[in-house]
């Protein structure tokens, strides 16, 4: 009897569980750094490794901070926007190269457009673990002290910029 009380249990364990799991959106993956600073970081410029972009670098301004790479779908889905957000210029927007190789990144700029005031080189992919990503992209609202704001998963296009970030920048700016 005992053997077949025990699926019987474990279902009623794991059902409660999944359907949880199917309640979540997943695309909502809260960063630690919400309300709280950036993480601290400084590193080589993608364009010139002699040059560094850090921390201190997204303060002054509300910014926008995209991890991204060549080898991400998600990355090449949303860069046309970029482009168009970076001529409205509507917030600076600092970007991170994460885990990605040099050469390919700068061919990637150089064919598809530059919206970034700068980007960060972070090949061994720490500074991007450091802020807690989980993937690419991810994009990240700062306001002008360098506290995190709001972090998107995923790809960031015209419909997701006008629900999640402008009311978010207009709290900000006043």
């Amino acid at each position: 009897m005992n053997r077949y009380l025990l699926p019987l249990v474990a279902a009623l364990i794991l059902i409660p569980i999944m359907i949880l799991g199917l309640r979540s959106d997943p695309s909502e993956l809260p960063s630690q750094y919400l309300g709280k600073p950036a993480p601290e970081f400084n590193l080589p410029t993608l364009k010139d490794p002699t040059q560094f972009i850090s921390t201190a670098d997204l303060r002054g301004q509300a910014s926008l901070v995209n991890i991204w790479a060549t080898w991400c779908g998600g990355c090449r889905a949303e860069h046309p926007f970029l482009m168009t957000l970076s001529k409205e210029q509507n917030v600076p927007i600092y970007a991170i190269n994460w885990r990605d190789n040099r050469e390919d990144a700068l061919k990637w700029l150089a064919q598809l457009g530059d919206p970034y005031v700068a980007s960060g080189f972070d090949g061994d992919g720490r500074v991007g673990i450091d802020w807690g990503a989980y993937g690419a992209p991810e994009t990240f609202l700062l306001n002008a002290e360098g506290y995190v704001v709001y972090r998107l998963t995923g790809p960031l296009n015209r419909a997701l910029w006008e629900q999640e970030f402008v009311p978010r920048l207009a709290e900000l700016a006043k």
